[in-house]
Parts: structure tokens; sequence; C-alpha cells
């Protein structure tokens, strides 16, 4: 096969460590979930994939939808594998689930630059139940952190909130793939509980608490309930005064949040990204 370069506008790096590709396949969970693969690339995941499940793969590259196609004609022709040419994001507004015939595993090594944004999407699609995602070590730190973590963030709290394990499985050296990428890697496991749905108005909520993570969470807070509100909220859950907001218990976020709703507040979204 010729070679091919990885492509920047598509955050493209091939993963060639088949230690880690064997460490996906162990952590996968055993159900009857079909397996959705976001950007297979060279198809070396797909190839370890397709042996235990049917696959759907969405891939945006031209170049390498054709590469995919020669390598699994056998995979396409008998359908066990699926090859979907448009950009994933795109297909998520479209239609909010990337499988809407029961239940499936998202399963991928995912483009940096809009891994987190993946993520997200795969929280809010209710037929999504497990996530085994390799991303950059930075971004999935944040995932899969607790409260009191220095990178506990509005992610770990949304994370905890949907999810009945959150771990990484392994991190992954900048030397496993060609090109090299500047930064470690990892490979995180999430596994949703399919009965927990993430409001807007909660994501807004914690927009605001972690607006500026340095200052006291009641400051933050200020943007949006009264001084006289946190003092009281505060009170009733025993929570201290000068708490900073990674220092917070996931379940508290949405117990202040529950009090915002029952007193029928709006809320005002003072940042735009986590």
């Amino acid at each position: 096969m010729e070679k091919v370069i990885a492509k920047k506008k598509f955050g493209q790096n091939f993963l060639k460590d088949r230690s880690v590709l064997q460490k996906i396949v162990e952590a996968m969970p055993k159900n009857d979930n079909i397996i959705v693969e976001i950007g297979p690339g060279l198809g070396d995941l797909t190839s370890e994939l397709v042996k235990y499940k049917e696959v759907i793969a969405y891939e945006v590259d031209d170049d390498l939808i054709g590469i995919l196609q020669k390598k699994f004609d056998k995979e396409l022709s008998s359908q066990k594998l699926r090859l979907i040419h448009t950009d994933v994001l795109e297909s998520w507004e479209r239609t909010s689930t990337l499988y809407g015939q029961g239940k499936y595993d998202l399963i991928a090594n995912l483009p940096y630059y809009i891994a987190t944004n993946i993520i997200l999407k795969a929280f809010d699609d209710a037929n999504c139940e497990n996530i085994i995602v390799m991303v950059q070590k930075e971004v999935g730190d944040k995932f899969v952190a607790h409260s009191g973590d220095k990178e506990f963030s509005a992610l770990g709290v949304l994370t905890s909130t949907v999810s009945t394990i959150a771990k990484t499985i392994v991190v992954v050296p900048p030397s496993s793939f060609e090109p090299s990428p500047k930064v470690d890697s990892a490979v995180i496991y999430i596994k949703k509980n399919l009965d927990v749905t993430l409001e807007k108005e909660f994501k807004n909520f914690l927009k605001v608490a972690f607006c500026a993570p340095r200052k006291k969470l009641s400051k933050n807070l200020t943007a949006t309930l009264s001084k006289e509100e946190i003092s009281s909220a505060y009170k009733e859950l025993d929570i201290k005064d000068d708490i900073r907001p990674h220092e917070l218990e996931p379940s508290l976020y949405r117990q202040i949040y529950n009090k915002v709703i029952i007193n029928g507040r709006n809320q005002r979204n003072c940042c735009t990204e986590y």
C-alpha cells in the first residue's frame, strides 16, 4: 500500500503500536451492542474491531475512504463493516444519534481537535452506552478527574453525572504514532447510565460555576444567583464559603442546580467554552 501522508486539517496521527490496540480490544464490554468508530484512518483498529462485532465507521477524508474500501472489501460485502463518508458532527446534528436501531459502543482513536465535542455529543446520544476513546491525555484527564484533582472541571462533573464508570485504560506516548504528536495520549473508558440525561441548562450552570477556576465558587455563581441564594444553598448543603470549583463534589453541583430550577430562575451563560 502506498504511503499515506497524515493531514493536519483532520488532526491525523496514525497509531502504530499494536499493544495499544490490544488494550482497547481487551477493554471492550461483553455485550450485544454494535460498534461505532469515528476516524478509522488506515483501518488498524477497525481490523481488530470487526473480528468481534459489526462496525459502523465514520470517515471524512476522501483519500482514506478509498483506501478503506479496498482494504475491507470482504467486510463491506458481508456488511460486517459499514463505511459512512461524512463529517460525524454534522451527522449528529441531523439525526441526534449515530445508530438509530439500538444501543452502540463508541470505540475510536479520535481526532484530537474535535475529541471534546465528540465525547459531549456521545453523552447526549441516548443510544451510546460505552465510550472507549483515545484522546490527548490532558483532555482525557479532565473527563475522568475527581473533585479535588487539579484537572477537575465542568467536564468531570458532566462525566460523573452521566456515568457509572470513568477511568483511564492506558497512557500512550508520542512514539506510538506516525507522525508523532507533541503530547501524550490516553485511552479512556466511560460507561454511561442511560437513565440519566444532561439538560442544556445544567451544562450552562456548570460553565458559570467554572468560569474562573481559581476564584471561589461563590464568586462565580454570583453571575446567575444572588448572594443570599448562594449563602442559603451553602448553609443547607454544608458547603464551606471559601471552596473552589474543583473542590466541590459533583453531586453537590446537581443539588445547587436543582434549587435554581425549583426557584424557577433563568440561567445566564457567562462562558462559551468548558
